[in-house]
C-alpha cells in the first residue's frame, strides 16, 4: 500500500483540521507533538494565538509551529489559523443553545459536566468517523470478509472487546471467524493463515505491539489483511492490505478502552451489515435461526398484577 492510499479521505484540510491533526499524531516529531496537544486541547483559544503565543504556549519555536502546519496539510500557520477558527465555531454550534461541554473533566466538574463530556464525545466520534470514512476502503474490506473461507480477528484490551463483538456477528450470519485475543494464541493462529483467509487486527493506537506482530504475520502467511486504527499512519498500517480509521477523541478519563470503544463497534456494524448484504436471504435465515436457538432459554413475560389491575377488577 502507497503512502497516498493512506491519506485520509477528505481533499479540504480546513474542513476536517482537528481529525486530520488526531490522525497524525503517531507521526509527528515530539516538538510538533506538544503543538498539537495544545491545539486540541482547546481549538479556540489556540485560534486566537499568534504563531509566537503558540509556539510559547508548546515550549517550542516558531519554527516548529510553521513545521507543524505544513505537517497537517496547510501552507502555513495562518491558513491553520483560519482552519481552527472554523473548527471551533463548528464544534460551539454542534454545542447547541447550552454551553460547551468541557473538553476533559478534573475534581471540579459536575454530574452535569460529566454526562454532557461524555455524550459529546461520543456523538463526534460518530460523526466523524462517518464524515471521514474511506468508503472505497470498507467496500474492500467488506468484499474480502465475504469472500474469505474463514476470518481471523485479533485485538488486545479494549479492541480485544471489539474483535469478540465482530467475531460473534460474523459467527451469527454463518461465517467461519474466530477472535484472538491473548498473543500465543493469536500468533499462532496467524501463521496458519492462507490465501483465502481475512485476518483483521484492531487497535486504537496501531501501534499496540501484540496485535501489529499478529497481522504481519498474516500477511507474511498470505492472509488478506484488514487494519482497524484511529491513526492512519501508525505501525499497524504498514501490514494491511485494507485500512478502516476510526476518529474516537480521547480524553484523561476516556483514554484507550474508553474513547475508542464506539467509533470501532461503528465499524464493526458498517463491516457486518455490509456483510451480512452480500448474501442477504442467507444471512437472514441464519440470523433467525440463532435468535431461536436462544429465545426458548428466555422464561416467558409474566403480567405483572398491581393495585392498577386491582382498581380495574373493582
Amino acid at each position: 500500500m502507497d503512502d497516498q492510499s493512506r491519506e485520509l479521505p477528505s481533499a479540504d484540510p480546513t474542513r476536517d483540521v482537528l481529525v486530520r491533526m488526531r490522525a497524525a499524531l503517531p507521526s509527528l516529531q515530539p516538538a510538533e507533538h506538544r503543538v498539537a496537544e495544545v491545539v486540541l486541547r482547546d481549538p479556540a483559544a489556540a485560534a486566537q494565538l499568534s504563531i509566537t503565543d503558540l509556539a510559547e504556549s508548546a515550549s517550542t519555536s516558531v519554527a516548529t509551529v510553521a513545521r507543524f502546519s505544513h505537517s497537517v496539510g496547510f501552507g502555513g500557520y495562518p491558513q491553520l489559523r483560519l482552519a481552527l477558527a472554523g473548527a471551533a465555531a463548528r464544534e460551539s454550534a454542534l454545542g447547541g443553545p447550552r454551553r460547551q461541554p468541557p473538553a476533559d473533566l478534573d475534581e471540579a466538574a459536575t454530574t452535569e459536566d460529566i454526562v454532557a463530556t461524555i455524550v459529546h464525545h461520543e456523538v463526534r466520534a460518530l460523526q466523524e468517523t462517518a464524515e471521514h470514512l474511506d468508503l472505497a476502503a470498507l467496500d474492500a474490506a467488506i468484499e474480502a470478509v465475504a469472500g474469505a473461507a474463514r476470518v481471523d480477528v485479533f485485538g488486545i484490551g479494549a479492541s480485544g472487546m471489539v474483535a469478540d463483538d465482530l467475531q460473534y456477528k460474523l459467527h451469527r450470519i454463518g461465517r467461519i471467524s474466530f477472535a484472538w485475543t491473548e498473543f500465543h494464541a493469536a500468533i499462532t493462529a496467524a501463521v496458519l493463515l492462507g490465501d483465502k483467509d481475512v485476518a483483521i487486527g484492531i487497535s486504537h493506537s496501531g501501534s499496540t505491539t501484540d496485535v501489529v506482530e499478529t497481522l504481519a504475520a498474516a500477511k507474511e502467511s498470505g492472509a488478506t489483511t484488514i487494519a482497524l486504527t484511529n491513526f492512519a499512519n501508525s505501525p499497524i498500517v504498514e501490514h494491511a492490505d485494507i485500512v478502516l480509521t476510526t476518529a474516537a477523541r480521547e480524553t484523561t478519563f476516556r483514554s484507550g478502552a474508553l474513547a475508542s470503544r464506539t467509533a470501532q463497534l461503528a465499524m464493526v456494524d458498517f463491516l457486518f451489515v455490509g456483510v451480512a448484504r452480500t448474501a442477504l436471504d442467507v444471512a437472514t435465515e441464519a440470523l433467525a435461526r440463532t435468535h431461536q436457538a436462544v429465545s426458548v432459554r428466555r422464561p416467558p413475560q409474566r403480567v405483572r398484577k398491581g393495585r392498577n389491575a386491582k382498581e380495574t377488577r373493582s
